[in-house]
């Protein structure tokens, strides 16, 4: 998926056929000349058929077609891999991209960052994702699910004195619970999350010391998610996703409280 593989077709992808001047995408009112370009392909790539990893016509074919410069061309599918849809390689034609978090792991990244109390507000996005994410996972997580977040927690109880590896290892087994979901929206969104939750899992933590050293308490709520999860019980899962965030929220007020890291 984004960043994770995502389950998809086993078809073999095919080439997109470029489509001649006459059945050019209408321009935008306003629009760039690149604007065209990606009207132009987000057409060819929504408008069928189309299997991810398929190939695009290239740089030189869309100019012809469209009547724009190749640099303009570039610009344009340079903007479309920007937003996760075309994936760019060297001396290669474009090729449809497998959905992926790329838009959403910058629009968070650069959220946290412009403002780090946007964590606090992350949390409240937490809760209404990762409670559900947690509650359909114990309907839905298969065997190698139920595997990924036993190895996660495995990963975790190794680094109780590793703080980098045990917040590392924790951030692995929410991503688990969003895969075990079944749902690709809610995946794509925990995934989109990673970076933010890196240092989130940072913050909460020095929280957390101020009034305990022992992250086997932090340990505990994941198991008990886990054991939820596995005992194919939606209600206990998604309480005890619910309790567990919301005391890593108080722990980030505390570690706020505390001022700069």
């Amino acid at each position: 998926m984004f960043g994770r593989d995502v389950r998809h077709s086993e078809r073999m992808p095919e080439a997109v056929p470029v489509c001649d001047a006459s059945a050019r995408a209408p321009e935008r009112p306003g629009g760039s000349a690149s604007g065209q370009v990606v009207t132009h392909v987000e057409s060819l790539i929504f408008g069928g058929d189309v299997e991810p990893g398929a190939t695009l016509p290239s740089e030189t074919e869309l100019a012809a077609a469209l009547g724009l410069s190749r640099l303009t061309v570039r610009e344009g599918l340079r903007a479309l891999q920007a937003r996760g849809l075309v994936d760019i390689g060297h001396g290669r034609r474009p090729t449809v991209a497998h959905p992926n978090a790329t838009p959403l792991r910058d629009f968070f990244a650069s959220s946290v960052r412009r403002d780090a109390l946007g964590l606090l507000e992350l949390v409240d996005v937490r809760l209404a994702i990762e409670v559900r994410a947690a509650e359909l996972a114990a309907t839905h997580a298969t065997r190698s699910d139920l595997q990924s977040l036993e190895t996660s927690l495995e990963a975790m109880r190794a680094a109780v004195d590793d703080e980098a590896a045990f917040n590392a290892a924790d951030v692995r087994f929410h991503a688990a619970v969003a895969s075990a979901s079944g749902n690709r929206m809610l995946d794509f969104l925990v995934e989109g999350m990673e970076g933010p939750l890196q240092q989130s899992r940072a913050d909460s933590i020095r929280g957390y010391r101020s009034r305990s050293e022992d992250l086997g308490v932090l340990l505990g709520y994941h198991e008990e998610i886990q054991r939820r999860i596995a005992a194919r019980d939606a209600r206990g899962a998604a309480a005890s996703m619910r309790t567990h965030l919301v005391q890593t929220r108080n722990d980030l007020r505390r570690a706020f409280a505390q001022g700069p890291r």
